[in-house]
């Protein structure tokens, strides 16, 4: 491997000697047990194997697809989990770290709302992406159209990610930073949107029960007129 690969995959972290080893191998198992909830940042990999590309330790054309492969194959998992076992899969210590029943009762609410489209969403916030197709799959969202949805969203995340690292590889510590980033302020988009709409619901909700106070003091004037 070219000294300048290595000195890059250094400072990329702990992923050094797995995809060093195995390359090919190694990136998909990183975004498989990555896309499981295992604490390591998708991004990451992806980063990676542009850099190895970049270097001409791996071939672009193969290693953009076994990214993209490594990605939807562990969201197929967890969406096939929880279609499979339901409501049980809450009781696995290993899922309640990444969905506990009240952030599953918020996600269940919004696919019901939305379908989808939270699915679409979920892969490109870090932290949301397993909880998020747990639920596709207990929700019984249709597969296809969960696979669809998916992969439309991996097909413009991880050739971004990928691209940015195979043509500003000196750049990498900026762009890992920038991805993190970018990241933080979705996470606080998402948060202000909900904020948002709860305040929507209980303004809504106040003016309903003020027309309805109103009517029943209407009608109760009336009776005794």
């Amino acid at each position: 491997m070219p000294d300048k690969a290595k000195y890059t995959l250094r400072r990329v972290g702990p992923l050094e000697q797995l995809l060093e080893q195995f390359t090919y191998a190694g990136v998909f198992v990183a975004l498989f047990l990555g896309a499981l909830g295992v604490p390591l940042p998708e991004e990451v990999p992806i980063l990676t194997s542009g850099v190895l590309a970049r270097a001409g330790v791996v071939r672009w054309w193969l290693a953009l697809p076994v990214c993209l492969a490594g990605v939807l194959s562990g969201d197929v998992v967890l969406y096939w989990a929880g279609h499979h076992w339901g409501e049980r899969v809450l009781a696995w210590r290993v899922v309640r770290r990444v969905l506990s029943p009240a952030r599953e009762a918020r996600l269940k609410a919004a696919y019901h709302r939305h379908g989808v489209k939270i699915v679409l969403t979920a892969r490109h916030v870090m932290g949301l992406r397993a909880a998020a197709f747990l639920t596709a799959g207990i929700v019984r969202v249709r597969f296809l159209r969960f696979l669809m949805a998916d992969a439309l969203a991996a097909s413009v995340g991880v050739p971004i990610s990928f691209g940015l690292a195979f043509f500003f590889t000196d750049q990498l510590d900026q762009i890992l930073h920038d991805v993190r980033r970018v990241e933080r302020w979705a996470l606080l988009l998402a948060l202000v949107v909900v904020a948002g709409w709860i305040t929507l619901q209980a303004w809504r909700r106040g003016k309903a029960l003020e027309r309805q106070a109103e009517a029943e003091r209407r009608a109760a004037a009336g009776g005794r007129s």
